[in-house]
C-alpha cells in the first residue's frame, strides 16, 4: 500500500515507515504526530487504486515527527564579466523529517 500526498507544492510519494523530509515547520516538536490530508492517490493493493480529484475524499496519512534537519549546502556565486564584481553566497534549506505511520483511505 502506498500513497501519494502533496506538501508544500511537492508531492511525495510514501509507505508506512517511510521517512520523508518536508518544509520547516517550526510548530512542530519531536514526537508529534501530524496529518497529511492532502492526499492525491492511494494504491490499497494490486488491482485497487483511488485517484482523487484532485485529492482522496477521507484519505489521511499519518507521521510522527522525527525532527529538524538541514538540507545540503548550496552554493550562489554572481559576477559581472569585466567589472571586478563577484559574491559567493551560501545557503542550507531546513526541512522536517516525518515517519510515515498509516495510510487511511
Amino acid at each position: 500500500m502506498y500513497a501519494v500526498i502533496q506538501d508544500g507544492g511537492r508531492e511525495f510519494r510514501v509507505e508506512p515507515e517511510d521517512i520523508v523530509e518536508v518544509d520547516f515547520r517550526s510548530d512542530r516538536k519531536q514526537g508529534d504526530e501530524i496529518v497529511f490530508d492532502r492526499v492525491l492517490l492511494v494504491r490499497r493493493s494490486e488491482t485497487e487504486v483511488l485517484v482523487g480529484t484532485p485529492v482522496v475524499p477521507g484519505a489521511e496519512v499519518h507521521g510522527t515527527v522525527q525532527g529538524a534537519v538541514r538540507g545540503e549546502k548550496l552554493t550562489i556565486y554572481n559576477y559581472k564579466r569585466r567589472k571586478g564584481y563577484h559574491r559567493k553566497k551560501g545557503h542550507r534549506q531546513p526541512f522536517t523529517r516525518v515517519k510515515i505511520t498509516g495510510i487511511k483511505a
